[in-house]
């Protein structure tokens, strides 16, 4: 495997394990937490962590716009055992996707719906800077809406 794409797999496994790290300290209730309105729940929050690897990966591979609105009216995380189980399978589809593209493959670009234009190596960027994003506020929310300090350390 490419060593940097190793090394962003790495860091997105850490994201998300700390992330796991923290949901064993919810309970389904704490789910509609809603810090804002008209802003994510924790439920929703936590649901969009989950799929992040695998959504973000259909985009770097330029699924269309209605392809990813069936996607994701398809994901149906209620609970936090589910959306843990989504967590680690997600992980593990984008992890096996990257690790048997070629050099050139990486190097490959692909546009989004949107018309964002990426290397394959600058999605997989772009997928741990979009997992970190959303740990951080799943964290500030939990720690400054909720009083909920785990005391955890969020990197290694």
């Amino acid at each position: 495997m490419n060593p940097y794409c190793a090394g962003c797999l790495h860091q997105i496994e850490v994201a998300l394990q700390k992330t796991l790290d923290i949901m064993q300290f919810l309970k389904d209730e704490d789910l509609s937490f809603r810090p804002t309105p008209g802003k994510m729940s924790i439920q929703e929050l936590l649901a969009h962590i989950a799929t992040i690897c695998k959504t973000d990966y259909y985009i770097s591979l330029g699924y269309s716009e209605k392809e990813m609105t069936d996607i994701y009216e398809e994901i149906q995380l209620a609970s936090l055992e589910k959306m843990k189980t989504e967590m680690k399978t997600s992980f593990a589809m984008l992890k096996q996707a990257y690790e048997h593209y070629t050099d050139e493959e990486l190097q490959q670009s692909v546009t989004s719906y949107w018309g964002v234009s990426y290397t394959r190596f600058e999605w997989l960027v772009e997928i741990t800077a979009h997992i970190y994003h959303h740990r951080g506020q799943l964290h500030t929310v939990l720690t400054h809406c909720y009083g909920k300090d785990y005391n955890l350390a969020l990197f290694e």
